[in-house]
């Protein structure tokens, strides 16, 4: 402890001799009579360090009691005491407790000797209250004193347990804990669009004297403002997430929860905290003091809380915080679906925005079809505002839905990837003939190693129990493009984009028994050691190609 003007041995138990002696003659109102009680027990109480900030639990509806002791000083000598509630309003006060002449080391002289004054002549002690508050702010009490005195700080949470921090300080010149605040800690909201809010707030002097160990964070959530970045902290405890170190972030790796996600690009430390309450997100800047807030959702409220962090010492002050409604998404141009009509739609990934479809039904049973050609593709149906479907598409699907005359449908599509996506789109009466062919239980094509050779390769698909045309196609790759090619196919392309020389075979077959299905094509003059990609195409009565699952075989290197 600093003990500049802190003494805790002869003067303390001066002091509470002289409290004691003068119990009856102190004010009785409750907090002072509280305060007394305290100082009976005072080997109960704690003392308050000097220069150091105190984390303190309170139980509910138990108040806890801390002191200090300030020495005689011939000058009027200042001391602080700031308190941060962490989480509910709490209450607590100051009491302090001045000892009389003849207990404070006080002399007064009578016949040129020194001597004590009796009992009879003391001067009344004074039992005071100097502050009290209620709240959940920040608050900070400014203090001079030049007479030895006992100061009592006294905290009780009625609503429930919970904890705050306690600083005291009694040298103000060797600099400030926690960073300074500028004239108006206002955040300035200075542009709002559908994803975005821009924010901006004036210089910490802080961040200005000492640029290395300051930097700004701020938070954004969807309930409401901080007034401490220790509240928000347990807060977000609260909603059953452990957080990671204080946000006076090191930038040192940590091990994040399942429920967070941590982001570093051009010098900002990003983390999200998920949970069912919603997404608490944390940003930490440096010391630039404009920042704008991307990927939020449209019409939505947000709170934003700006933290000036001092990165040496894990203290923090809280700008005023501020809330902003992004704007209202534009309503989205929808297309009309015509029967019988086959569209092909590409799929922003990065914006995943809904593409929509809308349709007006001329008979009372209609069939949607989807052919995913690329990506992953998430489709949601309603019919007079109702949901009748909704999925992540795989391959070819249909839907053949019920209703009545001049239903309005609408079709939404969105890409459920950061990359494009595409996919095919038909809508028609129930009746009419299908768009694609009759598919079999499975499009995977599937090769045999040991009927592999140097030059050639065998391999089988199913059919179906209508009779169809299938086509073969290869094509030679390197190692290193297994995975794009794989990944950037387009399983809606027909043989029209393959070149002449990439075509092996076409050939006719069907089986009225699916089990039996199944057919299977040896392809020879093929190259040692070779990887190949085979590819089968299925036409059906409308000409319209079905593509299988492209394959990749590597020939026998040495026969």
């Amino acid at each position: 402890l600093k003990m500049s003007r802190l003494k805790f041995y002869l003067p303390l138990h001066i002091l509470l001799a002289t409290c004691l002696c003068h119990s009856i003659k102190a004010p009785t109102t409750s907090s002072q009579q509280n305060f007394k009680t305290g100082l009976f027990n005072f080997y109960h109480s704690l003392i308050l360090a000097d220069g150091k900030e105190t984390t303190v639990h309170l139980l509910k509806d138990i108040p806890k009691r801390y002191y200090f002791v300030l020495e005689e000083s011939r000058v009027l000598s200042p001391f602080t005491i700031t308190v941060t509630p962490c989480d509910v309003p709490i209450e607590w006060s100051i009491l302090v407790h001045k000892a009389s002449a003849s207990f404070s080391g006080k002399e007064t002289q009578g016949d040129h000797n020194t001597q004590e004054v009796s009992k009879s002549q003391k001067a009344p002690s004074m039992v005071s209250t100097i502050f009290n508050y209620k709240g959940n702010s920040v608050e900070t009490y400014m203090g001079m004193s030049s007479h030895a005195a006992l100061y009592m700080l006294e905290f009780l949470s009625t609503e429930r347990d919970t904890h705050i921090t306690v600083y005291l300080t009694t040298d103000t010149t060797s600099g400030h804990l926690y960073p300074e605040l500028p004239m108006d800690p206002r955040i300035d909201v200075v542009g709002i669009g559908h994803t975005t809010v821009t924010l901006t707030w004036k210089h910490s002097p802080s961040v200005l004297q000492h640029r290395e160990s300051i930097q700004y964070c701020l938070l954004v959530n969807e309930k409401h403002n901080y007034k401490s970045l220790c509240a928000a902290e347990t807060a977000i405890r609260s909603s059953g997430m452990k957080l990671p170190p204080t946000l006076a972030l090191s930038l040192s790796p940590y091990l994040l929860e399942p429920q967070q996600v941590m982001i570093l690009s051009n010098s900002e430390l990003s983390i999200i905290n998920k949970a069912s309450s919603g997404e608490v997100r944390q940003i930490c800047m440096g010391t630039k003091n404009t920042y704008t807030v991307p990927a939020l959702s449209p019409s939505t409220q947000y709170y934003f809380d700006v933290f000036v962090v001092n990165l040496l010492t894990n203290a923090s002050a809280a700008y005023t915080g501020t809330f902003a409604r992004t704007l209202e998404e534009p309503a989205p141009k929808v297309m009309e679906l015509k029967d019988g009509k086959v569209i092909q739609l590409v799929l922003d990934g990065k914006k995943q925005k809904f593409y929509s479809l809308q349709y007006q039904a001329r008979h009372k049973k209609i069939q949607f079809t989807f052919q995913l050609c690329r990506g992953q593709v998430q489709v949601h149906i309603t019919k007079n505002g109702k949901t009748v479907a909704s999925e992540n598409l795989s391959g070819l699907r249909y839907f053949s839905l019920k209703g009545k005359l001049l239903d309005t449908y609408l079709v939404q599509l969105r890409s459920t990837e950061e990359s494009n996506s595409s996919v095919k789109v038909q809508v028609s009466p129930h009746f009419h003939k299908p768009l694609f062919p009759l598919l079999p239980e499975s499009l995977k094509i599937k090769s045999f190693s040991k009927l592999r050779t140097c030059n050639s390769v065998t391999i089988a698909w199913l059919g179906t129990q209508e009779e169809s045309k299938y086509c073969v196609y290869k094509r030679r790759i390197e190692e290193d493009q297994v995975w794009r090619e794989l990944q950037s196919a387009d399983r809606c392309s027909g043989p029209e984009s393959r070149h002449k020389s990439e075509k092996v075979l076409c050939k006719y077959f069907y089986d009225l028994n699916p089990q039996r299905a199944v057919t299977t094509e040896t392809i020879k003059g093929l190259d040692a050691g070779t990887l190949y990609l085979f590819d089968v195409y299925l036409f059906g009565p409308s000409g319209i190609p079905v593509r299988y699952h492209s394959k990749i075989v590597k020939t026998r290197k040495k026969c």
